[in-house]
């Protein structure tokens, strides 16, 4: 049968002296932790040299009596020597988890946080807006700096390839503009002011603005992730290393093509969406092409493509700075691509929006209804 561990205590060198003796195991224990942990007397020393095995559970004994009185350990064997000064190493205090804030209390800290962190964003943007037009600045007083194949092949990209999706998509709101207007306007006997509803609320609102929603799911979240896979791929540090400004040679183009571009789209998306208001008119109410274009001429006065080719290029401005923008920030994996092209998108249609809201009062109070 294995002895029980045991300890003993001795008056040495004017001071005592725990001696522990026996296997200090965790099979071999028994109440050899209680009866250690009872003794209230003075140690100034502790005495392992009597201990045949030892395992952790039996270091962390010995090092709990050895903190408890300040005293030093002696006559240990190498590896429990080693083996005592990592449990003596690994006993630091455990962090406790904080207690749940009152659910008030945590909301309100949740919208500061939001509201900090939109503060910040807006403070960025505009920075990056402003890092935008002193390299326009640069390549205007440098016109050879230009990057003139860079920007037709972005006009490829962000206007030519999405024609398609923009007329489909501008063609259906225009169906559906006239289906409905003409639903409601039927109660009151008056579907003839359908051209009025399609041809107005599609070349000064839907137009531009679905547009830009297009544009900044399409192309904006593409800036976003190009941009962000060159900052993870350290072309853009390659790039400066060379002498070439990331701000001319990518983002330059791209805000070129989106300001451009925009407002053709969205004239272009305007006209679709006027003829597919103007097929469900013909089909439904009767109304011939020719009625519905002498019509819409009459009804729709110019100010309202003056209101659509302003909006558009700010828009476009907006699309493509929240784009690069949100690309550049991109630093450490490829899950910051995929968040950043997100938050590119959502702030893009979120400023569009805000800004289009402002425009319809502007234009309003300078007498553009």
């Amino acid at each position: 049968m294995t002895a029980a561990p045991d300890f003993t205590t001795e008056q040495r060198d004017g001071g005592t002296t725990l001696r522990v003796s026996g296997p200090l195991v965790l099979a071999c224990l028994g109440d050899f932790p209680q009866r250690l942990e009872s003794y209230d007397g003075p140690v100034d020393r502790v005495d392992c040299s009597g201990i045949d095995r030892l395992d952790t559970i039996g270091a962390w004994l010995i090092h709990r009596v050895a903190e408890k009185h300040g005293a030093p350990v002696d006559g240990l064997k190498d590896d429990h020597a080693r083996l005592l000064d990592q449990v003596g190493e690994a006993d630091r205090p455990v962090a406790r988890p904080q207690e749940p804030a009152n659910a008030f209390i945590r909301l309100l800290g949740e919208i500061g946080e939001a509201t900090l962190t939109a503060l910040n964003t807006m403070v960025g943007l505009l920075a990056f807006l402003g890092a935008t037009t002193l390299a326009l600045i640069k390549v205007a007083r440098h016109p050879s700096r230009f990057r003139f194949n860079a920007t037709v092949h972005r006009f490829e990209v962000v206007g030519v390839s999405a024609l398609g999706i923009i007329g489909l998509m501008s063609f259906l709101i225009g169906i559906v503009i006239a289906q409905q207007g003409a639903v409601q306007l039927r109660q009151f006997g008056a579907e003839v002011f359908t051209i009025n509803l399609v041809g107005r609320i599609t070349l000064r609102e839907l137009g531009v603005l679905m547009t830009a929603i297009m544009v900044a799911g399409r192309s904006g979240s593409a800036f976003a992730a190009q941009l962000g896979t060159m900052k993870l791929t350290e072309e853009v540090d390659a790039m400066r290393t060379i002498g070439v400004s990331p701000m001319e040679a990518l983002v330059l183009p791209r805000v070129f093509s989106c300001v451009l571009m925009m407002p053709l789209l969205s004239f272009y998306a305007s006209l679709v969406a006027i003829i597919g208001g103007g097929l469900l008119c013909w089909a439904s109410l009767g109304i011939s092409p020719v009625t519905f274009v002498q019509r819409i001429r009459e009804v729709v006065p110019i100010t309202d493509l003056y209101v659509s080719l302003v909006k558009a290029p700010v828009f476009g401005l907006i699309i493509a700075i929240a784009g690069c923008f949100q690309g550049m920030l991109v630093e450490s994996d490829a899950e910051q691509v995929g968040l950043r092209t997100t938050a590119a998108v959502v702030q893009a249609i979120f400023l569009v929006i805000v800004l289009d809201a402002f425009f319809a009062v502007f234009f309003t109070w300078i007498g553009w209804i």
